[in-house]
Formats: C-alpha cells, sequence, structure tokens
C-alpha cells in the first residue's frame, strides 16, 4: 500500500514538472487535423 502511495505521489509530482504549457504557435501550420468523440459511462438494466 505504502508503494502505491509513492508512486501515485511521483506520478502527480510529474504532471506540469516542465512549467506551464506554452502554445506552439499556429495550430493551421501544421497540417494535422484531429476531431471526433469520446464518452464514458456505465449502461445496462436492472
Amino acid at each position: 500500500m505504502r508503494a502505491l502511495i509513492v508512486l501515485t505521489f511521483f506520478a502527480l509530482a510529474a504532471c506540469g514538472a516542465d512549467g506551464a504549457p506554452e502554445p506552439k504557435g499556429d495550430a493551421g501550420t501544421s497540417g494535422i487535423t484531429v476531431t471526433g468523440s469520446a464518452s464514458i459511462g456505465v449502461s445496462g438494466s436492472f
């Protein structure tokens, strides 16, 4: 249990370790377009 807590701490500490996010410039110059949808949930009947 202690190892899980330590691993969780390090995983959360790694988020944003290099500073705040910075814009990479004009998004239209890359030539890549990403579209779609995502969902999560539970379905079923009782």
